[in-house]
């Protein structure tokens, strides 16, 4: 494994940029702020962006805190990257988290004036001091479960767009996550209400599901979760509060893995019981 950097003064725009440098320079890892990050997926580690002081920011970003370096190596080696991108805001601090992490000399620095514009820092830099968006460099798509209610949006944090308006096909609303390493990502409600009947019906207690429905949470334009709600038909004989909990469990996990959506509710009607002749 080799390892690029990406250097830059802090809230310039290096996150923002994070993906297009590691697509260019052919790597499938980046550490950022505390994060591991394998073909567009958080792996391991927690994030510097979410810490309450700076102090803490800057320990979580360099991997001092109890437990985070090993947690990060250790994912290291399972998911065995062949390149590694890693972001800091000078030479020093980079070098100290390969140091850190026990990972090889870094081949080459890139520095964030030569891939950006003045203004386009600067922009970057009003982005985080007045408005406070910060960016992770993954897919939309993968940082809801993780940052769940946290803005995150690479493209829209960074420029004005004229809004944008979700297609709606009916009672189906389509999501549109902002940026991946391979184009949009677009979710049915179709897809999700297929998710839940499968999971319900998989249970032998369950002898029907009907009327489910997806309601999505929105702030703006920005898809903040969604909530479900269904129908079903159970068997006599059973305590309808321990299945009906399980069964909302087991549908949030699936949904959430599937999609990468959040989900805020689950409520499940119970219509009617069915009894054995």
């Amino acid at each position: 494994m080799d390892v690029i950097a990406l250097v830059g003064p802090s809230g310039t725009g290096k996150s923002h940029r994070a993906l297009m440098v590691a697509h260019q320079q052919n790597a499938d890892a980046i550490i950022d702020d505390g994060i591991l990050i394998k073909d567009g997926k958080i792996i391991a580690g927690h994030s510097a962006k979410t810490e309450k002081s700076k102090i803490m920011a800057v320990r979580r970003a360099i991997f001092v805190l109890p437990g985070h370096a090993e947690e990060v190596r250790k994912a290291i080696q399972e998911v065995r990257p062949h390149r590694m991108l890693i972001l800091g805001t000078s030479e020093n601090m980079v070098h100290k988290i390969t140091k850190i992490l026990k990972l090889p000399s870094i081949a080459k620095i890139i520095r964030i004036e030569d891939i950006a514009s003045k203004a386009e820092m600067e922009q970057a830099q009003v982005a985080r001091l007045k408005e406070g968006k910060h960016i992770v460099p993954v897919p939309t798509i993968e940082l809801k479960p993780h940052f769940s209610g946290y803005l995150i949006d690479p493209l829209q944090s960074l420029f004005k767009r004229s809004p944008r308006k979700r297609r709606r096909l009916g009672e189906k609303s389509i999501v549109r996550p902002v940026f991946s390493y391979y184009g949009k990502l677009v979710i049915d409600d179709s897809a999700i209400k297929a998710i839940v009947a499968s999971v319900v019906k998989a249970k032998e207690f369950v002898k029907k599901v009907a009327h489910i429905h997806v309601n999505h949470l929105r702030s703006g334009e920005e898809d903040q979760g969604i909530k479900i709600s269904c129908e079903i038909v159970l068997s006599y004989g059973n305590h309808l509060p321990t299945l009906l909990a399980q069964t909302q469990r087991r549908v949030r996990e699936a949904v959430e893995f599937m999609t990468g959506m959040v989900v805020h509710e689950i409520n499940i009607m119970v219509k009617a019981l069915y009894v054995e002749a």
